[in-house]
């Protein structure tokens, strides 16, 4: 399968582990196993053979900002990062999800951290922290 048939099927893929997210309170043991195993398994099959076929032809790594532009000058390897993205971020947004569940935290109260972690990651996690850490009873450094 080639880099752009990936890159068009990894979105609807996540798209859908997002929205049993949002079903979550309907259905929270299916949006626990797809949210956060099935879909980012998916995502994460993907990276694993992208980044097998086409990491030691790369120029880059890791070590410089430049390397990394360098790095993610192959197209492959660029697919290979967002699909990292996708199946992390959805796997914080399931995290926050039974998290919130676990603590008695309302699902609405929850619920704009969601497209936040979608959208931009550590933002949307930074939210539930906080709004953890401001529930009575709760501590900001307190395990999930």
């Amino acid at each position: 399968m080639d880099a752009d048939t990936i890159f068009q099927l990894s979105g609807p893929v996540a798209i859908a582990g997002w929205l049993s997210l949002f079903a979550s309170p309907w259905f929270p043991s299916f949006a626990d196993r797809f949210a956060s195993i099935i879909v980012p398994a998916l995502l994460s099959v993907a990276y694993v053979g992208l980044m097998l076929a086409f990491w030691s032809g790369a120029e880059g790594g890791f070590d410089t900002l430049d390397n990394v532009a360098l790095l993610f000058q192959t197209r492959e390897l660029l697919l290979a990062g967002w699909l990292h993205y996708l199946a992390f971020d959805l796997f914080v947004g399931a995290w926050i999800v039974r998290t919130a569940r676990a603590e008695g935290i309302s699902f609405w109260l929850t619920l704009p951290c969601l497209p936040l972690t979608f959208l931009f990651g550590p933002a949307g996690y930074l939210a539930f922290v906080s709004l953890r850490t401001v529930l009575p009873g709760r501590r900001l450094f307190e395990p999930a």
